[in-house]
C-alpha cells in the first residue's frame, strides 16, 4: 500500500480564512460524535480520537468545548453522513464525505463543484470499489516486528505495515481502527500518532497533466470551501509541491 494515502486528502489549511473552515469542520464532527456516543470521551472511543486529532491540528479549545456543550444539550442541528462519488479533472475518481442537516441542498452543491469544472458525479459505489477503507496509524518507531506482532496478537488484521525514516505505518481494515491503536499503546506505551484516521486510499493512481492540473486546483478548493464537506479522498498522482 506504500505511502499513497499522504497526498490523497485534501490539504489542511494554508491561510487563516481556510484555518477557520477546517475548525468548524472539527466543530461539527466532533459534534455529531458526542451527540451519539455522549460527549465523555473515555466513553466514546470515536469522540476521543476525534479529540486526539482536533489537538494535534491546533483547533482552539473554545471550538471543541463548544461543540461539547451543544451536543450535551441535545438542541441543535440533526446532521447525517452523506457519501458522494464521481469522476473529477483528468478522470480522477473522487470520494466526497460529508456530514448535512440537508441532504438535497448538499447533493445539489457537491453536484455544482463538479459541473462547474466539467466533471461528472455518478451514482453510490460508482468509484468507491477502487479504494480500499482503511485505518492508517504511523508514529515513530523502528521495531517493525514488535508492532507486527502485538497487532497480531490483539487479532487485527493487518492490511500492511511500513517501517520508513524512523516512523512505522500501519493499515488495517476501518473496523479495527480502536482495536489496532490500542495493542500499539499497550506494546509502546504513550506513543504519539502522526497520523491516526480512517481513509479511502486509492488501489491505482492516476498521473495529472499540466492541462488538467489547474481545474484540478479549482475543483478541490469548490469542494472544501463546502461547509458540509469533511473529507475529499481521490486517486490522483500530485507533484510534489502539491503534496
Amino acid at each position: 500500500m506504500g505511502r499513497a494515502y499522504q497526498n490523497r486528502k485534501v490539504a489542511m489549511a494554508k491561510t487563516a480564512a481556510a484555518k477557520t473552515k477546517v475548525y468548524s469542520k472539527y466543530g461539527r464532527e466532533i459534534y455529531v460524535a458526542a451527540k451519539a456516543g455522549g460527549a465523555d470521551p473515555d466513553g466514546n472511543l470515536t469522540l476521543r480520537s476525534l479529540l486526539d486529532r482536533a489537538k494535534k491540528d491546533q483547533v482552539p479549545s473554545h471550538v471543541i468545548d463548544k461543540a461539547l456543550e451543544k451536543a450535551q444539550g441535545g438542541a441543535g442541528e440533526d446532521f447525517s453522513p452523506a457519501r458522494y462519488e464521481g469522476f473529477g479533472p483528468g478522470n480522477v475518481m473522487v470520494i466526497v464525505d460529508c456530514l448535512t442537516d440537508n441532504p438535497n441542498r448538499t447533493f445539489g452543491d457537491v453536484r455544482l463543484c463538479f459541473t462547474k469544472t466539467k466533471c461528472k458525479i455518478g451514482t453510490p459505489g460508482v468509484v468507491g470499489h477502487m479504494f480500499d477503507h482503511v485505518a492508517i496509524l504511523s508514529f515513530p518507531g523502528e521495531d517493525e516486528e514488535a508492532a507486527l506482532e502485538a497487532l497480531m496478537m490483539a487479532d487485527v488484521d493487518v492490511s500492511d505495515i511500513e517501517c520508513e525514516d524512523g516512523k512505522i505505518t500501519v493499515f488495517a481494515p476501518h473496523t479495527d481502527f480502536f482495536k489496532a491503536k490500542q495493542a500499539l499503546l499497550d506494546q509502546f506505551g504513550a506513543i504519539e500518532f502522526d497520523t491516526e484516521e480512517i481513509q479511502f486510499v486509492p488501489q491505482t493512481t492516476v498521473e495529472i497533466g499540466p492541462d488538467d492540473m489547474a481545474m484540478f486546483d479549482k475543483f478541490m478548493d469548490m469542494l472544501n470551501d463546502l461547509d458540509d464537506v469533511q473529507n475529499v479522498f481521490h486517486n490522483a498522482e500530485l507533484p510534489d509541491d502539491e503534496e
